[in-house]
């Protein structure tokens, strides 16, 4: 006979008819090989129970990923957006190949299906996107470059402005800057040229005895000195003497917070402390280089006469002959680049010194040591581009 089990009593719940939580949760299950039946109350309500959630994940993540899936919805009793996503997003945003639901759960999905973007494939990075990336997450050479171009497009909407309304501009720090680059600078130019100009004409005559070519020290002493060596000898002094001025004065500032109280009251840093500088080095460095090439010649017609009896009145006659006026302007040009690049380079450090004064030392040298670099770059580049020109 079979056994049958007791009966429960009256006030004891039953053990296998399923609660009103459980009756409403969400589920969904294979019907078939190619059918999948979803059941009970898809809304925010059944989804705030993390029990019924995972439980709804997993049978979600078991189903078989095939494009003519058919879903039943019909044993859904309730639905809500929140469940319309899901399975809208389960989906991949498409609806499945057959489908059958009720009306007013269609109108939700449909609802949902109408205004639910879909994520928009992004276009691969243009190139200046890429150089953007890489500024601002660059390497330090990187970012310094990239510093000094917005330093020297501000320079450049400096002198716009000052173009645009000239009784603006800053004339008396201009005129000032103009005489501590140019005009205290002359007698140690004038010294080094001299001095540079005799060592270089003992040495060349030296040379040229050997070969009784005496007359040709004139042709060597005009072209290295006036091409090359007077502009870049110059330069080489300004960086020292005034690009280190330049970056201890706006370096103080910055230690004394004048810099900030400038931002404060509204003066812009550009128009008044680095446009000034760059433009009074701009127009003082030609005007110093032939200075200091005038000089060296001096040294060295004096030392040609010296050694090797070439007469001042020779050397005078013989010198525009061997030296084309074309040398001259590319030295003169070649000296404004380099007084630009010199200001805007202690400008530069000028302005990243933090406030203190071991960052302030540190800031001078390291302006000293790249004007000084960047000088002989712009001098070797100079060379190249204008080999063919200033030659007979």
């Amino acid at each position: 006979m079979p056994l049958t089990a007791p009966n429960p009593a009256p006030d004891a719940p039953s053990a296998i008819a399923p609660t009103p939580a459980t009756a409403t949760a969400p589920r969904v299950e294979s019907a078939g090989e190619s059918g999948v039946l979803a059941s009970g109350a898809w809304t925010a309500l059944s989804f705030s129970s993390p029990r019924h959630w995972k439980a709804l994940s997993e049978s979600l993540e078991r189903l078989p990923a095939r494009a003519d899936t058919a879903w039943d919805l019909r044993p859904i009793k309730q639905l809500d957006h929140i469940g319309a996503q899901l399975l809208w997003n389960h989906w991949h945003h498409a609806w499945p190949a057959q489908i059958e639901l009720d009306p007013q759960h269609r109108a939700v999905l449909e609802h949902v299906a109408r205004y639910t973007c879909s994520v928009p494939v992004e276009p691969p990075p243009t190139f200046v996107q890429h150089l953007q990336r890489l500024a601002r997450g660059g390497s330090r050479s990187v970012r310094v470059a990239r510093d000094f171009l917005a330093l020297f497009g501000q320079f450049v909407l400096d002198v716009g402005t000052l173009i645009r309304a000239p009784h603006r501009g800053p004339w008396r720090d201009f005129s000032g800057q103009l005489y501590q680059f140019g005009a205290t600078a002359l007698p140690i130019t004038a010294l080094v040229g001299l001095l540079i100009g005799v060592v270089l004409a003992y040495l060349t005559s030296n040379q040229l005895r050997n070969y009784g070519a005496e007359t040709f020290i004139v042709n060597i002493l005009g072209l290295s000195l006036i091409r090359e060596l007077g502009p870049v000898l110059a330069a080489v002094l300004i960086a020292g003497r005034s690009g280190s001025a330049i970056t201890a004065q706006i370096g103080v500032m910055r230690v004394t917070e004048e810099l900030d109280a400038m931002r404060v009251m509204g003066i812009p840093h550009g128009f008044r402390l680095v446009m000034p500088r760059v433009l009074a080095l701009a127009i003082a460095m030609p005007l110093i280089s032939m200075w200091t090439s005038m000089a060296a010649l001096l040294g060295g017609m004096i030392a040609a006469d010296m050694a090797l009896g070439i007469s001042p009145s020779y050397f005078m006659s013989a010198l525009p002959r061997a030296v084309p006026l074309s040398n001259l302007w590319l030295a003169m040009a070649k000296s404004a680049v380099f007084g630009v690049l010199i200001a805007l380079v202690g400008c530069y450090f000028g302005m990243k010194v933090k406030p203190n004064t071991e960052s302030l030392g540190r800031g001078t040298t390291s302006s000293v040591v790249t004007s000084i670099t960047v000088v002989i770059l712009i001098d070797a580049l100079f060379a190249v581009l204008f080999k063919g020109v200033g030659f007979r």
